[in-house]
C-alpha cells in the first residue's frame, strides 16, 4: 500500500472520530489487505491524535498471534471518570488488567525477555476499555480494517494500581461488571489470550520496531477479562478485578 493510500485511510478514520460519524467501510483502494498495512494505518491515525499514552495488546487464543494498537494519551483517564454519552454512542465496556511502565524499552540487538519486561513495570491496574468503532457495524468489518481502527478503542479508564504481584493468572482471574445497581457480568478466566505476560513480551519487541519502544509512563492494557457488555446512556459503570479493585465511569 502506498503512502498516499495509507494517508487516505487514516483521514477517513480520523474524520469519523472528529465528526462523530460512522463509515460503512474504508474505500476499496485504501483498505488494508493484511496486518502490516493495518499497522501502517494505525501509525498514521496515531500521528493525527497526538502523543501515545499507551498500548492495547491481545490475542484470540492462548497460542494465537498477538495484535496491538497505540492509545492516544488524551483518551487515558483516571477513575472515577465522566464521559458524555453523545460522544460515546456504542459504550462497549470491557474490564481489563493493565500495566504501567517505569522505564523505556528501546530498540536493542536482541529480543526482550520476560525478566526484562517485568523489571520495567511500575504497577498493575484495573481498567475499563470503552469500545467505540468508527464503522457502522463493527462485526461486519474485515479484520485488517478493524485492526487499522485500533480494534474499536475508544477510551481507557484506569483505577489505583499496586506495585507488586504482576504475574496474574488470567485463566483464573475473576471479573465483574456493574451497570448502575445491576450485575451484568460475573465471570472467571474470560480473557481468551490466557497468559498475558507473553503478550507484554511480544509487544515490547513489536513496538521497538515502530515507535521507538514502550516508554516510561505508558500503560498497556491486556485484553478483556469480562467479554463486552453495552451500557445505556446516563448509566454508572463499575468494573471489579479481584485482587486489584474497582474502576468506574459515569456516562452523562
Amino acid at each position: 500500500m502506498t503512502t498516499d493510500r495509507i494517508a487516505r485511510a487514516a483521514h477517513y478514520l480520523l474524520d469519523a472520530r472528529a465528526q462523530r460519524t460512522l463509515i460503512t467501510a474504508l474505500p476499496q483502494d485504501c483498505r488494508p489487505l493484511d496486518v502490516a498495512q493495518a499497522y501502517a494505518i494505525q501509525d498514521a491515525v496515531a500521528a493525527g491524535l497526538g502523543p501515545i499514552g499507551g498500548w492495547k495488546v491481545g490475542a484470540a487464543a492462548p497460542d494465537g498471534e498477538p495484535n496491538c494498537a497505540p492509545l492516544p494519551a488524551s483518551g487515558i483517564i483516571r477513575s472515577p471518570a465522566r464521559l458524555l454519552s453523545t460522544n460515546h454512542p456504542l459504550r462497549g465496556i470491557e474490564a481489563e488488567i493493565a500495566y504501567r511502565f517505569k522505564q523505556d524499552l528501546p530498540p536493542k540487538p536482541h529480543p526482550y525477555t520476560l525478566a526484562e519486561v517485568l523489571a520495567a513495570i511500575a504497577s498493575v491496574h484495573p481498567v475499563i476499555e470503552v469500545v467505540e468503532s468508527r464503522f457502522t457495524d463493527r462485526t461486519q468489518v474485515d479484520y485488517p480494517s478493524a485492526l487499522a481502527d485500533a480494534l474499536g478503542h475508544g477510551v481507557l479508564i484506569y483505577g489505583e494500581g499496586r506495585e507488586q504481584g504482576f504475574n496474574i493468572n488470567q485463566l483464573e482471574q475473576p471479573a465483574q461488571l456493574m451497570f448502575d445497581d445491576d450485575m451484568v457480568v460475573d465471570t472467571r478466566g474470560a480473557n481468551p489470550a490466557g497468559d498475558v505476560l507473553r503478550l507484554l513480551v511480544w509487544l515490547a519487541n513489536h513496538v521497538a520496531g515502530r515507535h521507538g519502544g514502550i516508554r516510561a509512563g505508558q500503560i498497556v492494557t491486556t485484553g478483556s477479562c469480562s467479554g463486552i457488555a453495552f451500557a445505556e446512556a446516563d448509566s454508572d459503570v463499575s468494573a471489579h478485578l479481584q485482587g486489584l479493585g474497582w474502576v468506574r465511569v459515569a456516562f452523562c
